[in-house]
């Protein structure tokens, strides 16, 4: 399926607030309640719309410091990446995995409650994947801007 400019619209419109009724919604986008709410079952359907989220504040969530982890295995047979993969995923405080293209393998994203926090996160969890040759952190100073939003 191929995505019309309301389609479009719709899901700009869900991305900025997921929690707008579906009146509010198809007064947004210009069509009536109930096409409006047929598009939408059908972009949940298609799996252009994956769930309904809440975004919570970091710093309310006493989370406010993110450290970007670089992690190099010391190797990339499947059964490395994959252990390292199932076991990184059960770390609470990573946010984000990514198997990259470059000089690191993996780039994780993590929040903690400060330095000493993230040191702990890093003597519980971190220093203990499977596979690890090499791990560079780096903290963020503050975020200039985040979204969630993709480009519709």
């Amino acid at each position: 399926m191929s995505l019309d400019a309301t389609d479009k619209k719709i899901l700009a419109a869900l991305q900025r607030d997921g929690r707008m009724s579906n009146a509010e919604l198809s007064e947004q986008v210009n069509l009536s309640p109930s096409a409006c709410h047929r598009r939408v079952q059908r972009l949940e359907a298609d799996g252009y719309i994956r769930n309904y989220v809440a975004l919570l504040d970091a710093r309310k969530m006493n989370v406010p410091t993110t450290v970007f982890v670089e992690i190099t295995l010391q190797g990339q047979a499947e059964e490395l990446l994959d252990a390292f993969e199932k076991s990184v995923a059960r770390i609470p405080d990573v946010l984000e995995c990514h198997l990259m293209a470059g000089t690191a393998d993996y780039i994780l994203k993590v929040v903690a409650e400060n330095t000493e926090d993230f040191a702990r996160i890093h003597r519980q969890y971190l220093s203990r994947l499977p596979g690890v040759a090499q791990m560079q952190s780096s903290f963020a100073l503050r975020t200039v801007f985040k979204t969630t939003a993709l480009p519709v």
